[in-house]
């Protein structure tokens, strides 16, 4: 799901960027730095206001300056029971890996409906029930999170496509 968050940001400058178009390198090194991070709770997808750049603080012996910059961004935070688009990344035995954007998620082969099988004959490898279903690499997919996981600026998700509706 999408919200629009306030944050904050601490940047530090080297002097050599004081001057006249500092405040622009500061909005600039801010997109840079969080448009498509992971915090861990949710992804920050884009900076779409800047509220407030305080004062430059002095690091004393080295030079630099910190900036705090208030701003509101677009983020997005999968939640369990939501349901998602994709494109499969990698199909094997167990399951596949979906990319839902920056969300990578697991389908396993038992969330997966009876009637679609895995075929170990087929090139490249794909989940087929002999029919018109077809996943392989990049079909297009609606998955139902299952569950989400948190790493060090990364996310990942276990998903189904086991549900009456997704046929």
């Amino acid at each position: 799901m999408f919200f629009i968050h306030e944050l904050q940001r601490t940047i530090t400058l080297h002097p050599s960027y004081f001057g006249p178009h500092m405040r622009e390198y500061l909005i600039h090194k801010l997109h840079a730095d969080v448009e498509g991070s992971c915090t861990g709770r949710y992804f920050i997808i884009c900076v779409i206001e800047h509220d407030n750049i305080t004062l430059g603080r002095i690091i004393p012996g080295k030079g630099d300056a910190e900036f705090t910059i208030t701003y509101k961004a677009v983020v997005w935070r999968p939640f369990k029971g939501e349901t998602v688009d994709g494109i499969v990344s990698s199909v094997n035995k167990m399951g596949f890996f979906a990319e839902v954007g920056p969300l990578t998620v697991f389908v396993s082969s038992h969330l997966i409906p009876r009637d679609i099988k895995f075929d170990p004959t087929s090139n490249p490898p794909q989940f087929s029930d002999n029919g018109d279903q077809i996943i392989n690499k990049g079909s297009h997919i609606r998955i139902k999170l299952m569950g989400t996981r948190s790493d060090v600026g990364k996310m990942h998700a276990i998903g189904s496509i086991k549900e009456v509706w997704f046929r």
